[in-house]
């Protein structure tokens, strides 16, 4: 019985967790959304302006990250291991800074990117840090196996998808584009925002080894 009043103590600190992550992942859907209209906007300061707007929600992340790495410091019981916590917090926070780095890039280089490349791994981003956090917020009580399971296909999937839109870009930008420094600006976007979807398929294989060690 003493046990049981102890355990009690712990499990609203325990949970603090659950909200973290899915502050964070509810941020990263924001910016995913916000990335979409930076390449959809063809103005160059309304673009900074979105990309003020990512910004601000990066350093948002960075706060909750702080904040998980905080509370693992201080918290003894935590609802699953230590070092999964750590690669789940550091894998969002990584998805985030790429999203910002692919944003800045666009306006730092002036590139326009009114390209349809850009145009679908931004959706492809969109749609990972959707699929992300779907799988987040199935974490807290781990009822829902398929929909943890579909959204961990979808950002295998994504993934995929995004290696194959960026090899056909850089094909096509090698064969049209005839402004060698065009080519290595938009190159090293199309790098970056491939990150991104590769950070996604980093924080899924967490979750993914989560859910077998305690669902």
């Amino acid at each position: 019985m003493a046990m049981n009043s102890i355990l009690k103590i712990f499990l609203p600190k325990d949970k603090i967790f659950y909200q973290l992550f899915e502050n964070v992942s509810t941020v990263l859907v924001k910016m995913g959304t916000k990335l979409q209209e930076v390449v959809n906007e063809p103005d160059f300061e309304k673009r900074a302006i979105i990309i003020k707007e990512i910004e601000d929600l990066e350093h948002v992340n960075d706060d909750y990250t702080h904040e998980i790495f905080t509370e693992l410091g201080k918290n003894f019981i935590t609802p699953f291991d230590r070092e999964d916590i750590h690669y789940l917090a550091t894998s969002l926070d990584d998805i985030a800074d790429y999203i910002y780095a692919s944003a800045k890039k666009i306006n730092f280089y002036r590139v326009n990117p009114n390209d349809d490349g850009f145009k679908k791994m931004a959706d492809l981003i969109d749609q990972g840090c959707k699929a992300v956090h779907n799988a987040v917020t199935e974490l807290r009580n781990m009822k829902n196996l398929r929909k943890v399971t579909d959204a961990l296909v979808a950002i295998n999937s994504i993934e995929n998808q995004a290696d194959d839109i960026f090899d056909h870009s850089i094909e096509n930008l090698f064969a049209t584009e005839p402004d060698a420094k065009e080519v290595i600006k938009k190159r090293e976007i199309y790098q970056v925002m491939e990150v991104v979807t590769d950070k996604c398929e980093d924080a899924a294989n967490v979750i993914e080894s989560i859910i077998i060690k305690y669902a």
